[in-house]
């Protein structure tokens, strides 16, 4: 059993060190003296392990546990480093990841500070990629009502892949053997870290091409790649790439890698391609046989038109055959023709004798000496109707004139001169209304006085006296007895 001190148990067992000889130290510099030491002692690591409780806050870091059967040890990767992982912490996946030890001062525990994380083995990558491929078919991206149908003749073909590799060489030589076409060509890498972004760019950026602009948009996009290990492969599965693929409005023709490899564009893409010459030989049909075709259907075309044509000319002819023959056909018009034609002169000699005989008629009727009677006659007549006329004026202005005389002596007899001649006034106030009343005249008002003869101007001198009420009259029948 340890001897114990003062300042703890003892180690070396000689017994209590008077005075307590230990260093002390503050918690931060333990913490600090810690830290040197781990940071010292494991300045860069490699740990396999597996992705447990991955978070990543709004700060932009990324924190997560790797574990295996026995132990766990906290992780995290930097918001700026986070960028440039090839493998994303995904919560389950089996990595290795690369880094310096470090502890954590707040929490009093260490932690690895990751730099690199890559997959541990072609197993997890697979698992990854499986996991990776259910989440984007639950999302309908490979659905295959999505898929769009790859044009017959396009006229412009978007080609993505490296400018620098064979297999831009080799669609170029492919579409030229078969039908030559305007190619244009979105170089990219097609394997690293870049890949997948510039991949993506590519294909959005054909897409947003105007249609009729500067820059011909392409009919159809091919995204190539040659063979290549799995790992070089890994760009088209990346998810970014696969969403482009499948948001493209443009027909799009998958052929990354060799035909037994494949890739998750190949599954959001309209049409795969094995290799990407047979890419080329789905893009364009073959112009010598396109030709063949047309003067095939051109043959065919006129041996119809032929058939058609000779099937009419004979049943033109068998409903001809039918028919009467022209000269039965008009033989009775004909007929009908000349017998009018020969009664033709005859009517014509006959209708001119009749008019003859009626304007012989009609001159006898025109003599001069039966014309100047007829004048005669009627100026005479002229002449007895304009003295009715003149007596019958006279007669009716007379009868006029008289009933006009009766009217102004009616007129007369009613008119209030007539009135002021029998010696009454007219009455009037200074505006001019007629004072029909005495009561409406007041004290000193200016009056005029019309006569017969004229007008004279008057003023009023005091208000006239009320008439004296008439008596109430009797009530008719038999009166008072009494």
């Amino acid at each position: 059993m340890m001897d114990e001190t003062p300042n703890g148990p003892d180690p070396t067992g000689t017994g209590p060190t008077p005075g307590g000889n230990l260093v002390e130290f503050t918690v931060s510099e333990l913490s600090n003296l810690l830290k040197r030491t781990v940071e010292d002692a494991f300045p860069y690591v490699r740990v396999r392990g597996e992705l447990s409780r991955v978070t990543r806050p709004a700060s932009g870091h990324c924190y997560f546990e790797l574990k295996d059967e026995r132990a766990v040890i906290s992780a995290v990767t930097w918001k700026g480093n986070y960028a440039r992982l090839k493998v994303k912490p995904e919560q389950g996946l089996e990595v290795v990841c690369t880094g310096r030890l470090t502890t954590f001062e707040g929490q009093s525990k260490y932690q690895i500070v990751v730099e690199q994380m890559e997959l541990a083995g072609i197993g997890a990558l697979m698992a990854m990629l499986e996991a990776r491929k259910k989440k984007l078919a639950a999302e309908g991206l490979f659905d295959a009502a999505r898929k769009k149908a790859i044009p017959y003749l396009p006229t412009v073909v978007g080609v993505v892949t490296s400018p620098t590799g064979a297999v831009i060489r080799d669609i170029l030589h492919r579409l030229a053997d078969r039908c030559p076409r305007h190619v244009l060509l979105w170089g990219v890498t097609v394997q690293g870290e870049r890949a997948p972004a510039e991949i993506a760019a590519a294909i959005r950026g054909f897409n947003a091409l105007p249609i009729g602009g500067a820059i011909p948009r392409p009919d159809v996009i091919i995204v190539a790649r040659g063979g290549g290990s799995f790992d070089d492969l890994l760009a088209f599965s990346e998810e970014i790439v696969v969403r482009a693929a499948a948001e493209s409005a443009i027909p799009l023709i998958s052929a990354v890698g060799h035909e037994t490899d494949t890739t998750l564009i190949d599954f959001a893409s309209d049409r795969r391609a094995p290799t990407p010459s047979a890419a080329a030989e789905m893009a364009v049909p073959v112009l010598r046989d396109l030709i063949e075709a047309t003067l095939s259907f051109q043959q065919r075309l006129l041996r119809a038109a032929g058939r058609i044509m000779a099937g009419k000319r004979e049943r033109v002819m068998g409903l001809a055959r039918a028919l009467p023959r022209p000269d039965a056909l008009f033989a009775l018009p004909r007929q009908r023709f000349d017998a009018s034609s020969g009664r033709l002169r005859t009517a014509l000699f006959q209708n001119l004798q009749r008019h003859r005989a009626s304007f012989t008629h009609w001159a006898a009727l025109l003599r001069p000496r039966v014309i100047g009677s007829e004048i005669q006659r009627c100026r005479e007549s002229l002449t007895a109707l304009d003295t009715r006329l003149d007596r019958a004026y006279g007669t009716r202005l007379r009868q006029a004139a008289i009933s006009l005389e009766g009217c102004g002596r009616v007129l007369e007899s009613v008119s209030y001169r007539a009135v002021l001649a029998r010696g009454f006034a007219l009455v009037r106030g200074a505006d001019g209304a007629l004072k029909r009343r005495a009561a409406a005249i007041g004290a000193g008002e200016a009056l005029t006085l019309g006569f017969a003869d004229g007008e004279a101007k008057a003023v009023a001198l005091g208000k006239p006296e009320p008439r004296p009420a008439k008596p109430p009259a009797k009530p008719r029948g038999q009166g008072d007895l009494f």
